[in-house]
């Protein structure tokens, strides 16, 4: 099927998740550049300021306003003008958008980085409830973004770090987020055909991400019953922070062997 023809693709877009700048990709788009890839890092709409400007507009009505099928469509409008399908590499709700583009056929591959569920995938423990809480600002009002305190980014992202780790982290990329985003992943917006054929895709877990437990993305995986190339990897000790943890490097190149080892298979054209 076509669908993989574009595996050999030579170009990456990151997709940011929330909470945070896309700052956070400008290692993994030099590890990947020297890899012979073109990288590109598409900041989501009215996020494109640093992490410091962007706290001093809060509250910004127009991150407030943000909602999910509005920043996947954004994504869609500047993939499907590319030269070639992209290969997608998303963090959290960034993760849950990849898997949305596969769906549309935008992507020669994807992979999704301790993804937030699709519609439907739920498991549920203590830790996850603590740290989505706020986001969600359930009987708050969703006209004003949610802001993370330090506690709060501690706990649902950085866990484990020492804590000059966490506040040079939260100062450098913590940003405010429309709770309609948060609250979007549990409605149709995030809805995945899990029979529908797709482009390869490799999902990754972090075995101490309080915010996406390991076992949530293992859960979303085995959704999956198209016969289509999918793999499911667990990290130990990797927190939410994934893309900025001193393991970051291990994670990338586990990615791109991942990338190369289906084109030796033969299983990607």
């Amino acid at each position: 099927m076509n669908i993989q023809k574009n595996i050999h693709s030579k170009t990456i877009v990151f997709i940011t998740g929330a909470f945070v700048t896309s700052d956070c990709w400008d290692k993994w788009k030099n590890f990947f550049e020297q890899k012979g890839y073109e990288c590109l890092v598409l900041p989501w709409p009215n996020k494109e300021a640093s992490a410091s400007t962007l706290r001093n507009r809060h509250p910004d009505e127009a991150i407030a306003k943000m909602r999910l099928t509005t920043l996947t469509d954004f994504y869609e409008r500047q993939i499907s003008v590319m030269a070639e399908k992209p290969i997608l590499i998303g963090h959290s709700m960034g993760g849950l958008i990849t898997q949305i583009l596969l769906q549309r056929n935008l992507a020669a591959a994807g992979v999704a980085i301790h993804p937030v569920a699709p519609q439907g995938v739920i498991s549920f423990s203590l830790s996850m409830l603590r740290a989505v809480w706020g986001p969600l600002g359930l009987f708050t009002s969703v006209k004003k973004p949610f802001m993370m305190t330090f506690k709060q980014w501690q706990f649902a992202f950085t866990n484990g770090m020492a804590e000059g780790q966490q506040k040079a982290a939260y100062e450098k990329y913590c940003i405010p987020e429309s709770k309609l985003i948060s609250r979007d992943g549990l409605t149709k917006a995030a809805h995945i055909d899990f029979k529908k054929y797709h482009a390869p895709l490799l999902i990754t877990a972090g075995s101490t991400d309080h915010i996406v437990p390991s076992k949530l993305n293992y859960a979303n995986y085995k959704k999956y019953q198209s016969g289509s190339v999918i793999d499911f990897k667990e990290f130990a000790g990797r927190n939410h922070f994934v893309l900025g943890q001193p393991t970051w490097q291990q994670d990338a190149q586990y990615i791109y062997d991942w990338l190369q080892n289906k084109i030796r298979a033969g299983c990607l054209e």
